[in-house]
């Protein structure tokens, strides 16, 4: 399966960090008559006909007029591309500022997106999430302003002035294979789970630790599992709302489990035709635009999910 097969991934823009810094290009960038701008509504997409809003000409400034704030995306094939965040307002003009019929959640879009459509829409509700939450420096407490088109925000007090940046929060998700001749998986069924709804561990890297470790961690932790070849196999832009996804496959020492109970209620170790079947039959693979999905669904040797456009 390739890598390309990630929801999320592969965003079409040129960034431009050299120019994103300069205010008066960013201004002419938004004045530019072919400039596009993505409305959001408290993380939410906007919609009219069930397709995203991407807003142009005068309306795009009424948008940026009303958002609590506006970023820069980057230039798609040299057309500026801006987001802009409308969570101050209420539903109802949200939606009557941007041309929408509804707002929904990115993840319930993602199966009938395109692979950039995704992407930007994850990008841009990323970024104007971190925005909206990072109003005050965390060092002083004093008011944080919007710089280099809203992929930095400066303290404001002259005595600190601290530079903020977008934080990441990374997690690991790892297919787990025990030892023998028959190639098996470690599934697991997590607290408040459905009774059939298995899926792979994952967990968030810790202070001091790599991302082998929290492989090995998590394993022990949650399943009892003590895990020792670790390879990376890809990672997925997870923006909900700001973690990176890092998915692996571990190698066990030996198929005992050991659940902990609170994390997880049962794990066990199923076969590929049976990860075959539940994929193809049963309860799937988990969600369709999840890095999860793409690591159970190759190693049982099938293709993308069908409900993923490639």
């Amino acid at each position: 399966m390739a890598f390309d097969d990630l929801a999320y991934t592969g965003t079409p823009h040129d960034r431009v960090p050299a120019r994103r810094a300069d205010p008066e290009w960013v201004a002419d960038q938004f004045a530019r008559p072919d400039v596009q701008l993505v409305p959001m509504w408290r993380d939410r997409c906007l919609l009219a006909a069930g397709v995203p809003i991407v807003a142009t000409g005068h309306r795009s400034r009424q948008i940026a007029a009303a958002a609590g704030e506006s970023v820069l995306l980057g230039l798609e094939d040299g057309t500026p591309v801006f987001a802009a965040d409308l969570s101050a307002v209420d539903e109802p003009t949200a939606l009557r500022l941007s041309a929408a019929q509804e707002s929904t959640d990115l993840r319930r879009l993602a199966a009938r997106l395109s692979h950039p459509q995704a992407a930007t829409l994850a990008y841009a509700r990323g970024l104007l999430h971190w925005n909206r939450h990072t109003r005050f420096c965390g060092v002083c407490g004093s008011p944080a302003r919007s710089a280099q088109a809203g992929h930095v925000r400066v303290c404001t007090a002259l005595d600190c002035a601290r530079v903020l940046f977008p934080r990441i929060e990374p997690a690991v998700i790892v297919l787990i294979e025990s030892p023998g001749a028959e190639p098996r998986c470690l599934l697991a069924r997590h607290h408040g789970a459905d009774p059939d709804s298995f899926s792979l561990l994952a967990g968030f890297v810790e202070i001091g630790e790599s991302l082998e470790g929290t492989v090995r961690r998590e394993a022990a932790e949650e399943a009892g599992v003590t895990v020792g070849t670790v390879t990376y196999q890809g990672s997925q832009g997870w923006p909900f709302p700001s973690g990176m996804m890092i998915g692996f496959v571990g190698q066990a020492l030996d198929d005992r489990i050991d659940v902990d109970g609170a994390e997880l209620l049962e794990a066990r170790w199923f076969t590929r035709g049976e990860v075959v079947e539940r994929i193809v039959d049963g309860p799937g693979a988990g969600p369709a635009d999840s890095i999860g999905g793409w690591l159970l669904r190759s190693w049982a040797g099938l293709g993308a999910s069908p409900e993923v456009r490639p």
